[in-house]
């Protein structure tokens, strides 16, 4: 998404001599995507930014997943993961729900301030289910609120603040980047009209974050033997990465929050793309919002029965009231998992309620992954156990 800003002080030319105030140079550091080929950022630091005194195992969060077999739909009810989260921060406390080769779903409910965290695997998307936060990175500050998409680039050195409310995070882990669709995208980077939601909508950080400091640790998630293949190292920098002066580019961490995103309706039911927000490589981002819906004079407002051949469907329900699920006991804060090769929709009691509808007040956030997910420890620790079965109203004896 070429959407170029330019933040703080930054030379006129890039490549050169920019200086301090006491003759020293500032740092030029390139931040970019796919080894100089696509989008970047140049940042200006007053310290060398590689500049490390140590470097230590970090022992990750199980990570570990084991696969959904038998073949299982699922009910997962995140807000049973929580109790006591006084001491939670929203990297160190994550639980992994769901997770494959390419993507990783956690939850975190967190009421601590972070420690400065790097995921250097790929991008994240962490969606702001309740509360809020302020996200400190080395682009500068941003503000997280209730259903904020925190879209933050792989690499970016940053850490969450909890509001006094705490911060409720859904994380979704790229091991890739994660990005707009390309189809609401002109060829030079631009939101087409067609577009749900456009550059208005963004929001990044106004002005540097200039921090100074010393021997900063830094907690980084890499590639690795680890489950996943993925490990922690715990860095300590010099000095700290948050001595930026300015930057310029088109590679930056933003939020976009989910009421500016404009539904795409139609007289008869409107396919999940319309819904989508973001992409990665092998799955992508939906958001079901408030709506108003179908409306040919015969039309059935609730989703179809589908089969998704090459894709598992993960919905978590953050809003409202989701008119498909009724009876199923699915409310706030659960996820279905609908596998592929398995056929899904509505509970039937929903499809006939739905008749007459104008609007559906529901909010959820989907992924649909086209490698099969596989179950982390606190997906496993939350699974209601009964959900394949309220379709049928029963379990064979």
């Amino acid at each position: 998404m070429a959407f170029y800003r330019q933040v703080g002080e930054v030379p006129p030319k890039r490549h050169t001599q920019f200086r301090k105030p006491d003759g020293g140079l500032f740092y030029e550091e390139l931040m970019g995507e796919e080894g100089f080929s696509s989008d970047s950022t140049l940042l200006y630091h007053a310290g060398v930014p590689s500049a490390i005194v140590d470097s230590q195992v970090w022992g990750l969060p199980d990570l570990a997943t084991v696969a959904n077999h038998p073949l299982t739909p699922r009910h997962l009810k995140l807000h049973d993961l929580f109790t006591d989260t006084s001491k939670s921060n929203a990297v160190e406390d994550r639980r992994l729900i769901l997770g494959n080769g390419d993507v990783r779903i956690s939850y975190a409910v967190a009421e601590q301030p972070s420690p400065y965290y790097r995921n250097a695997i790929g991008d994240e998307c962490v969606y702001v289910e309740k509360g809020s936060a302020t996200v400190e990175t080395v682009f500068g500050v941003l503000n997280a609120v209730e259903g904020d998409y925190v879209i933050i680039p792989r690499a970016t050195t940053h850490r969450w603040l909890p509001g006094p409310d705490g911060v409720h995070a859904y994380c979704i882990e790229a091991n890739s980047h994660i990005a707009p669709p390309k189809r609401y995208l002109s060829r030079y980077g631009q939101f087409l009209e067609h577009s749900p939601y456009c550059e208005r909508d963004l929001h990044s950080s106004a002005e540097p974050f200039m921090v100074e400091g010393t021997d900063v640790e830094v907690l980084v998630k890499h590639r690795g033997s680890g489950p996943g293949g993925i490990v922690g190292s715990r860095m300590t920098y010099a000095t700290h990465p948050f001595d930026v002066v300015g930057w310029d580019g088109c590679l930056y961490p933003y939020t976009f929050n989910v009421s500016d995103f404009e539904p795409i309706t139609g007289r008869i039911h409107q396919p999940p793309p319309v819904h989508q927000v973001f992409e990665g490589y092998n799955f992508v981002v939906c958001n079901f919002v408030p709506r108003k819906v179908d409306y040919h004079p015969l039309s059935v407002p609730v989703p179809y029965y589908h089969s998704n051949v090459d894709s598992d469907e993960v919905m978590f329900y953050c809003g409202g009231d989701y008119e498909a699920r009724k009876g199923s006991g699915i409310g706030l804060g659960s996820i279905s998992l609908h596998p592929g090769g398995y056929a899904h929709g509505p509970q039937p009691s929903a499809i006939e309620a739905s008749l007459g509808a104008e609007r559906f007040e529901e909010l959820a956030v989907m992924v649909d992954t086209f490698r099969p997910l596989e179950l982390g420890e606190g997906g496993q620790a939350v699974d209601d156990g009964v959900y394949a079965w309220t379709w049928a109203g029963r379990r064979k004896p």
